[in-house]
């Protein structure tokens, strides 16, 4: 890679982590004003109200909030049970937000797990969550392929006791890429999901059919290939009677030849990163 690739590499990097820091800024100031009482509506209405405060007019999908088992997707079928309920928040429940905003341009798509008060069933999936960032870094970094990567993920949470809840997401993915989105005046969204990021996942997937490769890391055939050199928003998603926890993050892939360098995490400086590093 010549130095101006690796300038214009470095300059793309530090906005897509300004932007993930500025998300998870949002689900740790918005998880501490959680009290009981508040409904998965609320939490969401105060992601957007904090992101927007801040600059963010745009959306690769606008804030989710869930509580209790829903954390597990427990007994979801269909795609708008994913959406904010009036389901209200009690001591002791576990929570996860996640949202994607996009700024000046560039996209993030972050979870945050958490619970009101004490749940040692959360804790422990949350120090298990660990082990599956080891494991998808090392064998993105061994060019395996994403579908058989994804088989490992599984084998390990198995092992682990737990079940797979990214399963339960459209496709069952585990990942999607992500990338810069042109910044319009109006920004409109389409079922929670902003159709400028959308436009950029399906340009991608025409792209990714016509070369073998597709932007969803999922379980099925069409992720039966390495992965592909870009920007990677990751969620393991783990369950455990009707708990659910998961961190999602941005994985960098490139196409080079040193193995450290061919795949890293865009940011080691995360509130689940910072609480394993406690841990110990």
């Amino acid at each position: 890679m010549t130095t101006a690739a690796n300038g214009e590499l470095s300059t793309r990097l530090r906005g897509f982590r300004q932007v993930q820091r500025l998300a998870y800024a949002c689900a740790e100031a918005v998880a501490a004003r959680l009290e009981p009482g508040v409904s998965e509506r609320q939490a969401a209405r105060m992601q957007r109200e904090w992101l927007r405060e801040r600059g963010v007019r745009d959306w690769f999908h606008l804030p989710f909030a869930w509580f209790g088992d829903r954390t597990a997707f427990t007994g979801f079928r269909l795609p708008l049970q994913f959406f904010p309920t009036d389901r209200r928040l009690e001591p002791g429940l576990p929570f996860i937000l996640d949202m994607a905003p996009v700024y000046e341009g560039y996209t993030a798509d972050i979870g945050y797990s958490g619970s009101l008060g004490v749940n040692p069933v959360q804790d422990r999936l949350m120090a298990d969550l660990e082990a599956h960032r080891e494991l998808i870094l090392r064998e993105v970094r061994e060019r395996r392929s994403l579908r058989e990567i994804y088989e490992d993920v599984d084998r390990l949470m198995i092992r682990q006791g737990y079940a797979n809840r990214h399963r339960a997401y459209p496709f069952g993915v585990i990942a999607h890429k992500v990338d810069q989105v042109k910044q319009r005046r109006w920004s409109p969204h389409v079922l929670g999901f902003g159709t400028q990021s959308l436009k950029g996942l399906a340009a991608d997937a025409l792209h990714g059919h016509r070369e073998g490769w597709s932007p969803l890391w999922s379980p099925y055939r069409f992720s039966d290939h390495p992965p592909q050199p870009g920007l990677w928003a990751v969620e393991p998603h783990l369950g455990f009677r009707g708990t659910g926890a998961k961190f999602e993050e941005i994985l960098v892939v490139t196409d080079s030849a040193d193995p450290e360098q061919s795949a890293f995490w865009l940011d080691d400086d995360l509130p689940h990163v910072r609480r394993w590093a406690e841990e110990k």
